[in-house]
């Protein structure tokens, strides 16, 4: 960076009058300031820090670091103009003029244009999830919030704690999504709460209230300790909810002794269906997920006119669960219900929890051309890893017994490789939203594709992936944000659904 600075303070000496503090502010610009905390790169081999600048408010990390961490091969494209980063043969562009990058030639919104400062490109830190994710042979995610970067399939659990109510009793509740074993341990003034994890996400309240004192993480890997302000009696408990468990606390002030036991959670604010009557077939679909892609300080595509893909998606989930459960009567579940970040296993992981039949992930394109338009369809496509274990999922089956007699075969394949065993039932299901889309609304120039989305790969269960609409396109982004254009998507997915359930009753 020594040649930026005297660079810099040559072409400053053309102009004497100049002031010192502008100086200042160039030299700051070229060189970035450091986030207030460092992000951490969480893997099998430990937790390392990863070097990030800010600039512009924007977090940016260079891909020299890149390279080095991930061991990818970075070049600069001057046909281009832009920088390629390469892995096993598959290639991401970044480009220092458009907030976007191609991976594999599919366009992929950031946050921030790449940027040049003297030999060095830098791009956002939503470059490692969004772009280099799709094309990596194992999985990225990045949790900002959290100034977590987790690489690899570790078990990384969301544990949100809060004070229900400070009594006495003092009510807490813990939930943890997805949904793992969890241990609760009452020493004196102490309650130990370890989830049986590599690491935990945790979201605990700043201060304690009522009988607890604080809830912090704790020593042990994966814990969270609730401090006590007195040696008081504790009542635990550990119960399943739609997005994990939730272990609810009680506790009573020492003169009051053993507290009742901890109230029941809550139920889901949609029930699940009732259980089949004995001697009548399950129905081929009782639940459904749907995932609005994106949320939180994950934006998705921003439209010139503002629209954000996030909203856009929860928009239109609400509307496709109103209509699916109204008509069909079959039991929706959204992956976020509000506007919050969710990682991307994380969608496939509740769906896997929720035992749904059907996954469908919405989402809005964007383009570095502005007349690019309408909807496109996407199901998974299989690299050659995933083709052998489609092909030996059978062979890798185990026979069990079962109640009164005989056997039953369960498949045995990696959480990551689940699609590869629905990939023609998915293929199915991308066919016939994309006929239900064409009749309803614009379809773009390549209306159904495959792609290795990393949404679609953890899903046990057929699946699909919509980009209803190109928000960069000015006139769609108007429509994408119209209640008309959502109801048209809406009817045209609860179509969809309809006569793939039907596709599925008569394969039986």
């Amino acid at each position: 960076m020594a040649w930026i600075k005297m660079e810099v303070l040559r072409r400053l000496r053309l102009f004497p009058a100049v002031p010192a503090l502008l100086l200042a502010g160039v030299l700051l610009q070229a060189q970035g300031t450091p986030p207030a905390a460092p992000l951490v790169l969480l893997s099998r081999e430990g937790r390392r820090p990863v070097p990030t600048m800010l600039q512009s408010g924007q977090e940016f990390i260079a891909l020299d670091d890149v390279a080095s961490l991930f061991r990818v091969t970075v070049r600069e494209d001057t046909l281009a103009g832009g920088v390629t980063v390469t892995f096993n043969g598959r290639s991401v562009v970044a480009s220092p003029d458009q907030p976007m990058a191609s991976v594999e030639g599919r366009l992929i919104a950031l946050p921030s244009r790449a940027l040049r400062i003297g030999s060095r490109w830098f791009v956002p830190v939503e470059f490692l999830s969004r772009a280099l994710a799709p094309i990596y042979d194992t999985r990225i995610e990045l949790r900002k919030a959290a100034r977590l970067l987790i690489v690899g399939d570790l078990r990384v659990p969301r544990v949100t704690a809060r004070i229900e109510t400070p009594g006495p009793p003092t009510r807490v509740s813990i939930d943890i999504s997805p949904g793992m074993p969890v241990a609760t341990t009452h020493d004196g003034a102490r309650v130990l709460v370890r989830v049986e994890a590599d690491a935990i996400d945790a979201i605990l309240p700043m201060a304690g209230a009522g009988l607890v004192e604080s809830i912090r993480p704790g020593e042990l890997p994966a814990s969270v300790i609730v401090q006590l302000r007195d040696a008081g009696g504790v009542n635990a408990s550990t119960t399943p909810t739609a997005a994990g468990v939730r272990v609810a606390l009680e506790v009573a002030s020492p003169a009051s002794g053993t507290p009742s036991p901890a109230p029941e959670p809550a139920a889901p604010a949609a029930p699940p269906p009732p259980p089949p009557i004995p001697g009548t077939p399950r129905p081929v679909l009782q639940t459904i997920a749907i995932d609005p892609g994106h949320g939180g300080d994950d934006t998705g595509v921003a439209g010139p006119g503002g629209t954000l893909e996030k909203q856009v998606t929860l928009e239109l989930a609400r509307r496709v669960k109103a209509l699916i459960e109204a008509r069909l009567g079959i039991h929706v579940l959204l992956t976020r219900e509000d506007d919050r970040r969710m990682g991307v296993d994380e969608r496939a992981a509740f769906a896997n929890n929720n035992k749904a039949d059907l996954l469908i992930s919405l989402h809005a394109n964007g383009t570095f051309t502005p007349a690019a338009s309408g909807a496109e369809v996407f199901y998974l496509s299989l690299d050659p890893e995933m083709e052998d274990a489609r092909r030996a999922a059978r062979a890798e089956a185990a026979t069990l017994p079962v109640l009164g007699g005989g056997t039953r075969t369960i498949d045995i394949i990696r959480w990551d490789m689940a699609q590869a065993r629905h990939i023609d039932t998915s293929a199915v299901l991308a066919g016939l939203l994309e006929d239900a889309l064409r009749a309803r609304v614009p379809l773009g120039t390549r209306p159904l594709q495959q792609a290795p989305l990393r949404v679609l790969v953890g899903a046990n269960m057929p699946a699909a992936l919509i980009e209803v609409a190109y928000l960069t396109n000015s006139a769609q982004e108007r429509q994408a944000a119209s209640p008309e254009f959502q109801t048209s998507v809406a009817q045209a997915i609860y179509e969809a659904v309809q006569r793939f359930r039907a596709h599925l009753e008569a394969q039986r």
